[in-house]
């Protein structure tokens, strides 16, 4: 018999799901996955000087700017409900050498805000990235050999560097973005031995080489001289190496584990996620909010709209937190 004959006053329709849709108030009774302030970290790109705030152009709406101008905004974003900043350091050609000897100068412009920021600011959350790559000429994340190799022991005395500066500066969290096999566990014994006992470390556990950072990279004014980041970021194909990656970092220490980029890896952080019991946080990157923008100024997306459903995807995968440029269009939604 066909649809169309059956009488309608006799078909009754059992299971209905979208009773369950039919007003916002019931909607939000049933809604799942619940995105909210305090999830979200504030990264800022950190100049030198004062009165400085510069246009990125690869990232429309984000700035690199100078500590007043960070003071202000971290004032005005606390005020609205975020609770977790992290800084990035641009610095000056002059500054960087094949080495990243900047990296490890106690006084220098990174730990100086450090102090600054927490002197204004103790109740906030401020996370520091450990890397070398904002401080070397050459943007590679690591000591270089004479044959152009990246150098994984070596690097790790200067990651230790690194950290316990920060930590003495007063960051809370530091954040090894690097992907040198065994700087977890390098970095908690070093932060153990010189008493940083309560600095945590958010783990970049699976950060992909992937094609996403090129507006990062412009913003630091960190563009590789040679060669690629293959040999130690992970490669896009792999799912089963993530796990590994954050399992080992679990091991060494991390305190909070970390997947780069976010929104074209959400199946990446569901499976830390249900291997873990440790927080697991995402870096929606420059390249997801980039490719956004750019829709956004052609009129073919609403990028407020797309970055409050990426920013929920990415928190329904399975993110207790989350780093994202694209925070001033989420707040207008939670």
């Amino acid at each position: 018999m066909s649809v169309l004959s059956i009488n309608q006053n006799s078909f009754t329709l059992e299971k209905r799901l979208r009773r369950n849709r039919k007003s916002a108030a019931i909607r939000s009774l049933i809604r799942e996955t619940s995105l909210l302030r305090s999830d979200l970290i504030m990264p800022f790109f950190l100049l030198g000087g004062k009165g400085r705030k510069e246009k990125i152009e690869s990232m429309p709406g984000v700035h690199r700017m100078s500590l007043d101008h960070i003071l202000n905004a971290i004032d005005s974003y606390h005020q609205l409900g975020i609770q977790a900043f992290a800084l990035f350091p641009v610095l000056e050609k002059e500054k960087k050498c094949p080495q990243g000897i900047e990296a490890l100068n106690a006084q220098g412009m990174l730990p100086r805000a450090i102090r600054a920021i927490k002197k204004e600011f103790p109740e906030i959350c401020l996370i520091a990235d450990i890397a070398l790559d904002p401080f070397t000429s050459h943007g590679h994340d690591g000591v270089i050999s004479d044959d152009g190799k990246i150098l994984n022991d070596e690097t790790l005395q200067a990651l230790g560097e690194m950290a316990l500066i920060q930590a003495d500066a007063g960051v809370d969290i530091v954040a090894p973005s690097d992907m040198m096999d065994g700087r977890v566990g390098y970095l908690r014994k070093a932060l153990d031995s010189s008493s940083f006992t309560d600095t945590s470390i958010l783990s970049y556990s699976a950060k992909y080489s992937s094609s996403f950072y090129s507006p990062f990279r412009e913003a630091l004014g960190s563009s590789l001289s040679f060669g690629d980041k293959k040999t130690y970021q992970m490669d896009p194909a792999n799912s089963r190496e993530a796990i590994l990656e954050a399992l080992f970092d679990e091991e060494e220490g991390a305190d909070i584990l970390m997947i780069k980029p976010a929104s074209l890896y959400l199946d990446i952080i569901s499976k830390i996620r249900e291997a873990t019991n440790k927080p697991v946080a995402a870096f929606h990157v420059s390249g997801e909010y980039s490719m956004v923008m750019a829709a956004h100024a052609k009129g073919f997306l609403d990028a407020d709209a797309a970055f409050y459903e990426t920013l929920l995807s990415i928190k329904r995968a399975g993110a207790d937190m989350i780093f994202s440029y694209a925070i001033d269009s989420a707040l207008k939604f939670i």
